[in-house]
């Protein structure tokens, strides 16, 4: 078992409430990452569940037992840090040696483990050298191995791949999804990095001053987000957002008007904001539902172009083919996907009913 559960979690230092009501429900061997900008409150948390922080309110469940007052030894969890935390003068077999040490294993079995864990994460050519002869991508492995060569209720990883160049970052993320599959443990993952969230997780908690803003599967999170924030934050491009209101059969905004989506149970004269995702849009061809715009700029990115349109006074983004040309200025119409549109109440953010879609 390796559940893990913890409720209305609430943590200040001095006037700054870092964790505001954290409630989450991690499943028994899934891959939860607890996603945020920096200073939501995501570290917090995964201290808050190893017991490295005193909380002011709330409790930690693990296996269904309350263990909020336990000391951190006490839990039999794992945790991977953002910096390595090796030992500098062990060898890398060493350092993954040195929790089973700790609980007295025999050599033996210690040599298998660390053996295998070795072979998991391909790092037996590693074995007899110290940080210092090794790169980033390197150490970094060592560390995981080190955490995971004992079965603890959870691991526990702070942004383990920050300190990594995007190529190694990349591979990482291959390879952590590949050793969860393979020990089948609960990983419980903090990042700020929406594509490693995205691509690792099976559960994804969105996190915002200290507030759970949504949970859900990564397509969940991107395609019903349940607040406005949420959909900024959550997608790259960022979502492109439109003031405007429903009126009878249209959204009418600055200077534009839509079909309203047929899913949609907004009331007439609401004021809304319309989110479309640059994937959802085209210059490339002109449909029924469109906008008058010009083009604002052109961002290549080699296997797409980012064509940045004005309309009214809002840019929106939109992906393209990477051979679109234009010239800033001219006049073109962007063709929308409404079937694929959000939209948010403009006051209170929240996502709208989205019956029948």
């Amino acid at each position: 078992m390796g559940t893990v559960a913890v409720e209305g979690l609430r943590k200040s230092f001095g006037k700054v409430q870092a964790l505001d009501g954290v409630t989450l429900d991690v499943p028994d061997g899934s891959f939860f990452v607890v996603l945020g900008p920096s200073g939501a409150g995501k570290t917090t948390t995964l201290r808050a569940i190893a017991g490295l922080e005193k909380l002011d309110a709330g409790s930690v469940h693990l296996d269904g037992k309350d263990a909020t007052g336990d000391p951190p030894a006490a839990r039999d969890l794992a945790m991977v840090f953002q910096s390595y935390a090796l030992y500098p003068r062990l060898t890398a077999y060493e350092n993954i040696a040195s929790p089973l040490r700790a609980r007295r294993c025999s050599s033996s079995e210690i040599a298998a483990a660390v053996e295998r864990m070795s072979n998991l994460l391909h790092i037996e050519r590693l074995l007899q050298r110290r940080p210092a002869q090794m790169s980033g991508g390197e150490m970094q492995r060592v560390a995981l191995a080190r955490a995971l060569v004992r079965s603890p209720r959870a691991f526990l990883m702070d942004e383990p791949l920050t300190n990594l160049d995007l190529k190694l970052r990349v591979e990482m993320r291959t390879e952590l999804t590949r050793i969860h599959r393979s020990l089948g443990g609960t990983f419980i993952y903090v990042t700020n990095d929406q594509v490693e969230a995205l691509s690792m997780a099976d559960q994804v908690a969105v996190i915002k001053e200290g507030k759970v803003q949504q949970v859900g599967t990564p397509t969940e999170v991107y395609e019903r987000p349940a607040n406005q924030w949420v959909a900024g934050f959550v997608g790259s491009p960022p979502i492109s957002l439109l003031a405007c209101r429903a009126e009878g059969d249209r959204l009418i905004g600055d200077g534009w008007t839509l079909p309203r989506p047929r899913w949609t149970t907004a009331e007439d004269g609401r004021p809304l904001m319309l989110g479309l995702r640059s994937e959802d849009l085209s210059v490339e061809q002109r449909g029924d539902a469109s906008l008058a715009g010009e083009l604002y700029g052109l961002e290549p990115l080699g296997d797409r172009t980012v064509v940045d349109v004005r309309v009214g006074t809002e840019i929106i983004k939109v992906k393209a083919r990477p051979t679109v040309t234009g010239t800033p200025g001219e006049r073109l119409h962007v063709t929308v996907d409404l079937d694929r549109a959000h939209l948010f109440d403009a006051g209170t953010g929240l996502a709208l009913s989205e019956a029948g879609r």
